[in-house]
């Protein structure tokens, strides 16, 4: 396993080993040792799974404190672009977006910390996104950001997006007040 820093602090890719023979393939997609080695110290209580279409997009959520979650998310089958944005507003990142694709090519996870609204686009029919979350879901805690906020400027490739009526009506970065 190979765990990488991003563009932005905290955020951070891993890479498994991956051993592939005529039988398949086999690698270990969690050692709770080797993330707390690379400074990821957290202990996820939740795993989330989720099935979409091509073209839907889901984002960007994130928990407001005390109930603020870090996650650490992968594709099982199909791909994803995934994005993750600062909101730490100390943070000199903050606003800044990073964008990855993850698939079950690449098998290659994003380690998200607390602070940051993720969200991600299936690229392919039937993706099954996974993640884990260091803290449990809390509704009254939910809050997104737009997908399509201008001064966000993410170019998620795609114009008309299959987005739910709850990741509608949510705040633009220019209203937000960030808690983080």
């Amino acid at each position: 396993m190979t765990i990488k820093n991003c563009t932005i602090a905290g955020l951070k890719i891993i890479e498994p080993k991956v051993f592939e023979d005529s039988r398949g393939y086999f690698f270990e997609s969690f050692s709770k040792h080797k993330l707390a080695e690379a400074g990821i110290k957290e202990e996820f209580l939740q795993d989330n799974q989720s099935l979409s279409q091509k073209g839907v997009l889901r984002g960007l959520h994130f928990q407001k404190p005390p109930f603020a979650q870090s996650k650490l998310v992968r594709v099982i089958k199909g791909s994803v672009l995934d994005v993750a944005v600062d909101l730490r507003k100390k943070s000199p990142t903050y606003g800044a977006h990073f964008k990855i694709v993850l698939s079950e090519e690449n098998k290659t996870q994003l380690y998200i910390p607390k602070g940051f609204a993720h969200g991600f686009l299936t690229l392919e029919p039937d993706t099954i996104f996974s993640y884990k979350c260091g803290d449990y879901y809390h509704k009254e805690s939910e809050d997104a950001l737009f997908w399509n906020d201008p001064i966000l400027g993410i170019d998620w490739g795609i114009e008309d997006p299959l987005v739910s009526e709850k990741d509608q009506i949510v705040s633009s970065f220019k209203d937000f007040v960030s808690p983080f």
